[in-house]
């Protein structure tokens, strides 16, 4: 992963696509250690982690993630999973983050020099252009090492830089238990 230690960098975590990545990896990931690797490599200004939560529940498996997150140097982006019946009359969840991505991605865009996107939703493509176009360099990372690849190929292409996911799991991952 190349990055400037001038470099003013932001980091974007869509939290449910991330985790499919490296479910489909059979790994974990260390954030803790993630983030102290992009301190030591650039100017950190923010890491955002997104995820929607159910609520409501008794017990969510996402909770101790996120309340490890928030003590631990990550702005948390939350909200409620919606739930609703579709035409065939199954319940369905939703929690969808993309527009709480782009805002603060764009929002941040003038004050840093390079983006880092973990996710490979082909949504995010003209994010990705609009963010460059204010001169941030741009960086994914994904993976195509699963069944299906997890990264839509008009975002990689658009993007700066793609870093597959699992090539920096000796950086910041570690293997899953049980697998």
């Amino acid at each position: 992963m190349h990055l400037y230690p001038n470099d003013r960098l932001a980091v974007f975590i869509d939290g449910a696509n991330l985790y499919a990545a490296a479910r489909g990896l059979a790994a974990e990931l260390d954030f803790r250690r993630m983030i102290e690797v992009f301190r030591e490599r650039a100017r950190l200004v923010r890491a955002y982690y997104y995820t929607a939560i159910v609520e409501g529940e008794e017990y969510s498996p996402v909770r101790p993630l996120v309340d490890f997150l928030d003590y631990n140097g990550f702005t948390l982006v939350t909200k409620p999973v919606r739930r609703f019946t579709d035409a065939q009359g199954h319940t369905r969840t939703k929690g969808n983050m993309d527009i709480e991505i782009a805002v603060d991605m764009l929002g941040l865009a003038g004050d840093i020099d390079h983006a880092i996107l973990f996710s490979g939703d082909g949504d995010f493509r003209r994010l990705v252009e609009a963010v460059q176009a204010k001169g941030v360099r741009v960086t994914v990372i994904s993976t195509l090492k699963t069944q299906p690849p997890q990264i839509a190929d008009d975002l990689r292409r658009q993007a700066d830089a793609f870093i597959d996911l699992a090539d920096l799991l000796e950086l910041f991952g570690r293997q899953r238990a049980g697998a």
